[in-house]
């Protein structure tokens, strides 16, 4: 397998400090699926914590995936979803989605920093008090930001509606094509009928 480049490296977690500076509210669009792309827009900003996290987990010798840690998580999501009106089964399995879409981000990072037999050159921030805060913060968000989706979700044409509004997104935020996949992955389950569209 060839070795990916220390550029290559900079270039990906540059991207996901592009995602980190995406505000939702540079991220509005108007119509009807403005719910659409600020949900984009926040998990856009989650999965941009997980380079932080990688670091962390990296510096500490600790493993990517904490089913533990995941599974309390999804509980305690689903107990803010039922509070905020929320089908608990569709927080539960977009949060599952976000889980594995950061984990997806971070075993590219562990990847490459193996592959280049170097540790990254930053020291990460602290997990518990800095980027676990932060995604508890968005954790909250995100709950609030699907009780916005919640009402077109199930249209018939909500996988063609969100990719479009991911395209708009990516426009507006200069987004690298590099975080494509977790993105999609992450955004997988917000349609009823599964999926984003034909995205290209």
């Amino acid at each position: 397998m060839r070795r990916r480049s220390k550029s290559s490296l900079l270039a990906f977690a540059a991207s996901a400090c592009v995602l980190a500076l995406a505000a939702p509210a540079s991220a509005r669009a108007d119509g009807d699926d403005t719910a659409f792309t600020n949900l984009i827009a926040l998990v856009s900003q989650r999965l941009a914590l997980a380079e932080p996290v990688a670091r962390w987990k990296w510096a500490h010798r600790e493993p990517i995936t904490d089913a533990p840690r995941e599974e309390a998580l999804l509980k305690h999501v689903e107990e803010k979803a039922s509070a905020a009106q929320v089908d608990p089964e569709f927080a539960r399995q977009f949060f599952r989605d976000q889980i594995e879409a950061s984990k997806d981000v971070q075993n590219v990072l562990f990847a490459n920093w193996r592959a280049l037999k170097a540790a990254p050159e930053e020291s990460p921030p602290d997990l518990a008090k800095d980027t676990r805060p932060r995604l508890d913060r968005l954790t909250q968000s995100l709950v609030s930001a699907l009780a916005r989706v919640e009402p077109i979700r199930h249209a018939d044409d909500c996988p063609l509606r969100l990719a479009e509004s991911l395209a708009r997104w990516k426009h507006l935020t200069r987004y690298n094509s590099s975080m494509n996949a977790p993105l999609t992955r992450a955004l997988s389950h917000v349609c009823a009928s599964g999926g984003v569209g034909a995205v290209g």
